[in-house]
């Protein structure tokens, strides 16, 4: 069976499913492409903090409405080192930005709503799928749907299936130049049922390594420890993850962690990857796709949305004058975003995490940072800036069909 689109897309995460969202509010007709069902796309729990911008994204294309009911607006988070917390305040350091902790999945299903809503085209359970002709002005994608195989023709794909998708290894070989690095440790996270004792992110550094203290919900703690990136699950029972957390997160101020079953358990690699360009003929990379970056510095769902409003914005100014400039400027414009946030989350990995070759000359630069940071208001101001998220470019208002 043959259909025909305008754009293709590949992958129904938030960056596929708002690119879609954003193009139907232009006038430009989509299709969606998911691998998994809706139920897994819905509850699967990955990245919950957003940055400012992206907040006002949401709200702007008219599905923030169930994120400003229900998620929790932090003003700043916590470095915690030497047994002693230090707040970074986030609205005095950046004229009054802050994030908001709303779960990925939650985004997900509010952006599926709405295209379902405006009769907007998703399929869930697609197998095969190919990406083909994106070097000509014939791009289309091969698939097999409930049994079926299909062609999907259309003007434009955009590729936003993740890393291990299928959008990048279509591109020839010796197309895109990738960077990458592997760190030597991982996270153990879990999600527990555990009211929050604090009321915002906590960064602890601490001589067992790294934890991370946030939450996802009034009832739901989210929770990570730093442990070797070879790390055994079974190793990890639930008494000696919550005795490191203890051991890591409590300070000499009498502040308790509250423990709760645990719900879900992960293990988590630590890497950074970006795929230069983004852009291939008719094929554009959008997200994990074409970056990862370590989760220190929550940017992973952020820059995927940063992404698609910029191929949004490019893709309407085409169907509106035929000109190509904005799809040209694409991939220089993300890729300036991509590599500040890259920077931004080895920098807080490196300052936060203890590395296997570490000495004490390290651990003491380490520390010296961390003081600086929580001392200065300058270098507090330059986290919290690029916390809450830099400014999106500058980009005309998308036309309404």
């Amino acid at each position: 069976m043959n259909r025909k689109t305008q754009v293709g897309i590949l992958g129904a995460g938030p960056a596929g499913l708002m690119l879609s969202h954003l193009l139907h509010r232009a006038g430009i007709a989509s299709v969606v492409l998911e691998a998994r069902d809706r139920d897994y796309v819905e509850q699967r729990v990955r990245a919950g903090v957003l940055e400012q911008g992206v907040v006002d994204l949401l709200n702007e294309a008219g599905v923030g409405e169930r994120m400003q009911r229900e998620g929790l607006r932090h003003e700043g988070i916590e470095l915690r080192f030497g047994g002693t917390g230090h707040r970074i305040d986030f609205p005095s350091l950046t004229g009054g930005r802050a994030i908001m902790v709303y779960g990925q999945q939650e985004v997900v299903k509010d952006l599926i709503r709405a295209r379902l809503a405006d009769g907007g085209t998703i399929l869930f359970d697609v197998a095969n799928a190919m990406p083909q002709g994106f070097d000509t002005g014939k791009p289309s994608i091969r698939y097999t749907h409930a049994g079926a195989e299909h062609m999907l023709a259309c003007d434009f794909i955009a590729g936003c299936d993740g890393f291990h998708g299928v959008s990048r290894q279509a591109i020839p070989a010796g197309a895109l130049s990738a960077f990458e690095r592997t760190y030597p440790f991982a996270w153990l996270g879990i999600l527990a049922q555990a009211p929050p004792t604090h009321d915002e992110l906590i960064y602890a550094y601490h001589d067992h390594g790294f934890a991370l203290y946030s939450m996802r919900s009034p009832q739901i703690t989210r929770l990570y420890l730093q442990v070797a990136p070879d790390a055994d699950l079974a190793a990890w029972p639930d008494a000696r993850i919550w005795s490191e957390l203890h051991a890591r997160l409590e300070t000499g101020d009498g502040w308790k962690l509250t423990e709760g079953p645990v719900l879900e358990r992960l293990l988590a690699p630590m890497r950074s990857f970006v795929a230069e360009p983004m852009r291939f003929g008719r094929l554009f990379l959008a997200g994990d796709a074409a970056h990862i970056v370590p989760p220190t510095g929550a940017k992973g769902m952020n820059l995927a949305m940063a992404d698609v409003r910029t191929l949004a914005h490019a893709l309407a100014g085409f169907y509106a004058t035929g000109r190509e400039d904005g799809l040209a400027a694409y991939s220089p414009t993300c890729l300036a975003r991509i590599w500040r946030a890259e920077h931004f989350s080895w920098w807080m990995t490196s300052m936060l995490h203890r590395f296997p070759d570490d000495d004490a000359f390290g651990r003491r630069l380490q520390r010296s940072q961390l003081e600086y940071v929580t001392s200065s208001r300058a270098a507090a101001a330059s986290l919290a800036e690029n916390y809450v998220g830099l400014p999106f470019a500058d980009l005309e208002e998308l036309p309404h069909a």
